[in-house]
């Protein structure tokens, strides 16, 4: 074999190279003009490169302002150089998070151009960010049961001792004092039972989500002012996998309520069940997983509230008693899920992910 035959297909080599890089791969040439991308380019950007190549970063980017600057101070900078975790507006999947590098090439007296490579890194961001969330929580978990578990035992001598006590008064009105103490040891004992959460072990069987969803629907539409709109969109492909359906109906409702308080007297609220395929939650591959997303058009929780609002006893508004979402993303890690949450103002979802398959 003569060696020097792989040199002469070293174009066609290049090409199949290009074509098969999991790494989106954009090529303009000096006047930013888009010369070909390549099809997980195609796939990041959601459009066929039949109908962007020639155009301009206007034509490709929805935020072009910002691309074509990047664009032009690679042009004029002549050296390689990275942008991290950029954000880039899609059509249909919102914003996502890219690492970007641009290398300028020149060949004098021929041809000037980019090469951009954009790289998705807001999946790995997720990814990391769920199992931390999942580890704070389980130790939040922790430390509130041990506290839970020492507080209980003084609290019980408390009202057993004002139980005696009350036995023993004579004037009817030192009684109400009593009935106090008793009735404040109630209320923080049921408090404590709140916060050690569900102690029963989850009894599988085959459910259909949407029967779960629709019985929380119908509670939450009871329970609900009226100026409140509610409002659902179900995926019929997702189909029935095995769950507790009274643990699944409790998690989504908790969820539920917190966007009803959210929305107030009068707002809208979407209940949307979509099936995702290739989810990691924490650590686990789920080749399909079932999502309950609960949207609402309420203010909107604080930035810096987001990562917090499924610890017990932290609410992301006033008044909020901080249990509800703690629990209910108890309940979905028992089924190996996890619950996740955006907000914005005017846009808070917060979603359910259930796996479809039992865990090995």
């Amino acid at each position: 074999m003569n060696p020097m035959t792989g040199l002469r297909a070293r174009p066609e080599v290049l090409r199949l190279i290009v074509e098969n890089l999991a790494t989106a791969v954009l090529l303009f040439n000096g006047d930013l003009y888009l010369l070909a991308a390549n099809p997980a380019a195609e796939a990041l950007l959601e459009v066929s490169s039949n109908k962007i190549v020639g155009l301009p970063p206007k034509g490709i980017f929805l935020d072009a302002d910002y691309w074509e600057s990047v664009l032009r101070w690679g042009m004029e900078a002549r050296r390689p150089f990275t942008e991290r975790e950029v954000e880039l507006r899609l059509a249909t999947l919102g914003t996502i998070a890219v690492d970007c590098t641009v290398t300028p090439f020149f060949e004098p007296g021929e041809r000037e151009g980019l090469l951009v490579e954009l790289v998705r890194v807001d999946r790995h961001r997720r990814i990391t960010r769920e199992e931390q969330m999942l580890a704070q929580h389980e130790t939040a978990h922790t430390v509130v049961r041990g506290l839970a578990h020492e507080i209980r035992n003084p609290l019980g001598g408390l009202r057993g001792a004002a139980q005696l006590l009350e036995r023993e008064l004579k004037e009817p009105f030192l009684k109400e004092y009593t009935n106090v103490i008793i009735g404040e040891a109630d209320r923080l004992q049921n408090l404590l039972d709140r916060l050690l959460g569900p102690r029963t072990v989850p009894h599988r069987r085959l459910i259909n989500i949407h029967q779960a969803v629709e019985r929380v629907c119908t509670l939450v539409k009871a329970e609900a002012p009226p100026g409140v709109r509610l409002r659902c969109d179900y995926d019929p492909s997702i189909p029935d996998f095995q769950a507790d359906p009274d643990l699944i109906i409790q998690a989504v409702l908790n969820v539920a309520r917190n966007a009803v308080q959210a929305v107030g007297s009068e707002g809208n609220i979407v209940v949307r069940t979509r099936v995702h395929r290739h989810v990691t939650i924490g650590q686990k591959h789920h080749r399909l997983v079932a999502c309950v997303d609960v949207i609402d058009d309420g203010p909107g929780i604080p930035p810096d509230m987001v990562e917090k609002v499924f610890y017990p006893m932290v609410s992301g508004r006033p008044g909020g008693s901080g249990l509800g979402l703690s629990i209910a993303q108890s309940l979905v890690h028992q089924h190996g899920g996890v619950i996740q949450c955006s907000s914005r103002p005017g846009e808070t979802v917060i979603s359910t992910l259930l796996p479809l398959e039992l865990e090995e």
